[in-house]
């Protein structure tokens, strides 16, 4: 039944197939959202406690800490309700808010992991003039331009769905208000919303993707160079474990989105978690991949726990 005022509340069913397996799935799910919580909230504490930590590199760090806690805590919550409590109603409203949130804190994500593979860049190739172009200033505006680009790709993609008829049954066969998922309840001609979508999503997903590529061919190009095999193991210990966190981000992220779209033939619930894990992984290993593996961070938390 089409209704041109949009439905005022929707239900999502979680992970579509697998609701008897929700208290077990919910577990992983869980334990991934306290360690993202804490891990994030250290990070944060000891970079803000710690002078010395005052640095381009960790201020991107921060970025991306307070990034990760703002898109696990606007899925996650709502994500545990439905899965222990059943609580699958949600009002539009705060549908398309979670949704808004989802996507343009994700584009977000890439843009600092973007920033954050060019600070690698500077430091490790062009070390000489590192602090001379990577100024305060400077890292303020990457920021703000990450946060502009954001908000400019994401607002017209819930201001176009919150102007769209949606049908009954007013069902999202999600675990939070994805975009294609909430599309699919359209009345309307959606092909703008599709089409826009994709278009966004594939050139954040390539561009932000092939930025970082670039970056670190550079590097590696630098760490060969190297004379001593200590410090190409590090750096490429370093390189490594920063490439497979951001594989974890943009693969699955890209691979749900589309599925969605072309409609694959994979199992609904397939979708729905890769669509889930390229949200909850990156969150919780980033602290460990980048912070705990850093040396200064280390020293710093030490510091910050004897005083």
């Amino acid at each position: 039944r089409p209704t041109n005022t949009s439905l005022s509340e929707l239900h999502l069913t979680g992970i579509p197939g697998l609701q008897h397996l929700h208290h077990w799935i919910s577990i992983p799910f869980c334990v991934m959202y306290l360690i993202t919580l804490a891990g994030n909230s250290t990070l944060l504490c000891v970079i803000k406690a710690e002078p010395s930590l005052h640095l381009p590199m960790f201020l991107f760090l921060s970025m991306l800490a307070v990034i990760d806690l703002v898109m696990s805590t606007s899925i996650t919550p709502k994500m545990l309700g439905i899965f222990w409590f059943h609580f699958t109603a949600t009002s539009l409203d705060a549908c398309l808010t979670q949704m808004y949130f989802v996507h343009a804190f994700s584009v977000m994500e890439s843009g600092v992991l973007v920033a954050m593979a060019f600070d690698r860049y500077m430091a490790i190739c062009n070390p000489l003039r590192y602090l001379s172009i990577l100024t305060s200033p400077i890292v303020a505006a990457i920021g703000l331009a990450t946060l502009l680009r954001a908000m400019v790709f994401m607002s017209p993609l819930t201001f176009q769905i919150r102007h769209l008829p949606l049908c009954s049954p007013a069902v999202v066969d999600h675990s939070y208000c994805e975009h294609m998922a909430v599309l699919k309840l359209a009345c309307g001609d959606a092909a703008f919303s599709n089409t826009y979508s994709l278009s966004v999503s594939t050139y954040v997903g390539s561009f932000d993707s092939l930025l970082i590529a670039l970056s670190y061919a550079f590097i590696l190009r630098a760490v060969l160079s190297l004379s001593s095999p200590q410090a190409r193991k590090k750096a490429f210990s370093t390189c490594g474990s920063h490439i497979c966190v951001m594989a974890l981000f943009y693969i699955p992220g890209l691979l749900s989105m589309y599925m969605e779209r072309y409609h694959q033939e994979l199992p609904p619930h397939v979708q729905v978690l890769l669509a889930d894990i390229y949200l909850l992984i990156p969150p919780a290993f980033n602290p460990l991949i980048y912070g705990i593996k850093t040396k200064q961070i280390r020293d710093g938390a030490r510091r910050m726990i004897s005083r």
